[in-house]
């Protein structure tokens, strides 16, 4: 297996662990008696832990490689996937969300900072791509996980069979993954707590944008387009699920929109399209324009967070810790944005809710010139060498 075809995979594979997961939380909430506060609580945890390991995930790479590191993690984050549906009492929850997210966090951070050196190797942009297969693994995961909901099988069983084949099978794509380079290991260690630097801030704020608009849309689409486009619960089903294919499809061509137009201009491009989104969903009354506007947005935003962590990787002292600065930022935003979209809808309206996320994407749009690519070395530098 190419190494391009590797990494795919285990983009792949993470997604596949979280559209699996996403499917069966109406069994955790019913198999743990939780109320609806307590299950929002339970949900924060497992970004809490993404988000307080997510710094220390450039060193590990640096101590044990990118490779070696890349395939640990996404080993422990593919069998955490059972861990949630055996817990036996809520406090046991709390904690195996947060080190379920904590694996997660750590893992997307190695695996970015992985494609982004694979970007310097082939010397040809891959991390839209990758992202792509994140949503791809996530789609197909939580097209089988419904199915499997509907047909009553024990999450445990369900959860418990996808984590044992996704462990096996991104052991094996983990193989192909690109070869720890020789040079790094004589530099200096990352910092324990990788925070960002002024210029990997700038481009986090992008990303903070981008996953803003993101995170709001695929939380609140179906709810939006219930309350004030008056649909029933099969379209604003479809209304979501439209979102999120229109943003894997966007990902999975948006490389080959770099190589043509470069970053900048390709996410001014998409903030133009996710804002002319934006506006129609401000304005829709009917499901159809709703729907329209959600399928804008998820076009428009779907290249900007992938080109985000390339752009951190190239900018800070290592992919690794580029990523990682950048990643926390954006983890940031993901925690802050169904709140704040929830918040504003209750103390205003939904639509003034969207036309917030709107002028964020206005924003963003003006902001694109900070992922203007800097020099960087085409060569591949890694962690250590192979064993």
């Amino acid at each position: 297996m190419s190494p391009h075809r590797a990494i795919a995979a285990v983009f792949a594979a993470h997604g596949a662990v979280a559209g699996s997961f996403a499917t069966r939380i109406p069994w955790l909430q019913e198999h743990v008696h939780l109320s609806a506060a307590m299950l929002g609580f339970a949900l924060l945890c497992p970004s809490i832990g993404a988000f307080a390991a997510m710094p220390l995930a450039s060193r590990l790479a640096h101590r044990f490689g990118s490779r070696a590191t890349t395939r640990a993690l996404l080993a422990l984050w593919c069998g955490g996937l059972a861990l949630p549906a055996f817990a036996p009492a809520p406090v046991w929850l709390f904690v195996i969300f947060l080190l379920y997210g904590a694996s997660a966090g750590m893992c997307d951070v190695v695996m970015n900072a992985h494609g982004v050196t694979l970007e310097r190797h082939l010397k040809k942009p891959v991390i839209s791509g990758l992202h792509g297969m994140w949503a791809v693994g996530s789609l197909a995961a939580g097209g089988l996980g419904t199915l499997a909901a509907h047909a009553g099988i024990d999450a445990r069983l369900h959860l418990g069979v996808v984590a044992a084949v996704l462990v096996v099978a991104s052991g094996i794509a983990g193989r192909g993954l690109l070869p720890d380079g020789p040079r790094a290991a004589a530099g200096p260690a990352p910092r324990r707590f990788a925070l960002p630097s002024r210029a990997i801030a700038a481009i986090g704020v992008v990303g903070f944008c981008g996953t803003f608009a993101e995170g709001a849309s695929s939380n609140w689409a179906a709810v939006y387009l219930t309350n004030v486009a008056d649909a029933g619960p099969g379209v604003a089903a479809a209304g979501y699920t439209i979102f999120m294919l229109c943003m894997a499809g966007a990902r999975l061509l948006g490389d080959r929109v770099v190589r043509l137009t470069g970053p900048v201009r390709a996410v001014r491009t998409g903030g133009i399209v996710a804002v002319a989104g934006g506006v129609l969903v401000v304005l829709a009354r009917t499901p159809a324009l709703g729907i329209v506007g959600f399928a804008l947005v998820g076009l428009g935003v779907a290249v900007i967070v992938p080109l985000v962590f390339a752009a951190a990787g190239n900018a800070g002292p290592t992919p690794g810790e580029g990523v990682a600065g950048v990643a926390t930022i954006t983890y940031l935003s993901g925690l802050t944005a169904p709140a704040v979209t929830g918040w504003v809808a209750d103390g205003v309206s939904y639509p003034a809710a969207f036309a917030l996320i709107t002028g964020i994407l206005v924003a963003l749009t003006l902001l694109a010139p900070v992922l203007r690519p800097r020099a960087a070395a085409t060569e591949v530098v890694l962690e250590r060498q192979p064993a």
